[in-house]
């Protein structure tokens, strides 16, 4: 060994061991990444109010803030791709399929994968009602009983009860195009809409109301959907006037069956918020998780705070699962 060479001390090779094992080195970013939130969308329906909260609860616990932006189903997607929000929980294929197509095709929006329940939404009747209208669930039986389905407001149309008219603009034209003796009653609210329900149900009388599944309402009150001429692959009902019944005008079909249910992000999320971005990608509801999920509400009058906290602790092993190892950190 030369004598201009240096012996370094073993107490300094303990001490940088020492170090190492403390502070380990490491590339990951901590978690929250940034104090910035996460902002989820929460529209007008009540398993998308309580999975946002779900989802809330759960990013929280990885050590992010959030917060929730009340937004219309037509206006979130440009929210989402301008960052205003970040995270949308359901997206249905039915009705947000374009909107949510247009975003990704631009750069804006992510698609984060479908959840395992595969949904349908339309035109909904409790079972009881097939005993004042045995034809159902035909759609010519819209007009064979149009008099036994109306009500003082539609008479002589049958009533067909619906949310909030921009939810589903496409059924004049489905009306218009299959020649419908039918008339549109939209409620303003979810709540409105389902106490339409259960005020029909319990009196027995008829009523078809806008629906979907998974829902809270197949345990409580069993039900069919219209069969509408069925929908394209292609969607060419809605698009091209020469395909379907009528050669004259879109909309003469009924809406997708079995379609996606998604979980969409700002494009610029995966950067942003990592360990976040892996915690979406992991979740995925089940038909009977979010039918849960809605049930506490819509049956059990629970607010929907409460109704997120008593799911976790129902699912408490599954959102678990979920967490990814970089929030337990």
């Amino acid at each position: 060994m030369s004598h201009n060479q240096t012996t370094a001390r073993p107490g300094l090779h303990l001490a940088g061991l020492l170090l190492c094992l403390l502070f380990p080195l490491s590339t990951k970013a901590a978690v929250p990444e940034t104090e910035d939130p996460i902002v989820i969308v929460e529209n007008n329906w009540t398993s998308q109010k309580v999975i946002s909260r779900i989802v809330q609860r759960l990013l929280n616990r990885a050590g992010y803030r959030t917060s929730l932006l009340k937004i219309d189903t037509q206006s979130q997607f440009e929210a989402i791709g301008t960052g205003e929000a970040h995270l949308q929980m359901e997206i249905w294929q039915a009705s947000m399929h374009s909107s949510f197509q247009e975003q990704i095709a631009a750069g804006r929006m992510i698609d984060a994968g479908s959840h395992s329940a595969t949904t349908r939404e339309d035109w909904w009747y409790p079972d009881y009602v097939e005993e004042i209208c045995p034809e159902l669930p035909d759609y010519r039986a819209l007009n064979i009983c149009a008099e036994k389905l109306a009500t003082a407001e539609t008479t002589p149309n049958a009533q067909y009860v619906s949310g909030p008219s921009e939810w589903h603009p496409e059924d004049l034209e489905r009306i218009k195009s299959l020649g419908l003796n039918v008339t549109i009653v939209n409620k303003d609210s979810i709540e409105s809409l389902f106490e339409s329900l259960k005020y029909a149900a319990a009196r027995k009388e008829p009523i078809v109301i806008f629906n979907w599944t998974p829902n809270w309402t197949g345990a409580i009150f069993p039900g069919k959907f219209i069969e509408f001429p069925p929908r394209d692959k292609e969607n060419r009902c809605t698009l091209d006037p020469a395909w379907g019944i009528n050669p004259q005008m879109t909309n003469d079909c009924g809406s997708i069956t079995g379609s996606y249910l998604k979980k969409g992000l700002w494009a610029g999320f995966p950067n942003k918020f990592p360990c976040a971005n892996e915690l979406i990608m992991a979740i995925s509801f089940s038909k009977q998780m979010i039918e849960t999920a809605a049930a506490f509400v819509d049956a059990e009058d629970l607010s929907h705070d409460d109704a997120a906290e008593t799911w976790l602790s129902m699912y408490k092993e599954v959102a678990q699962n979920w967490m990814p190892s970089c929030s337990r950190q």
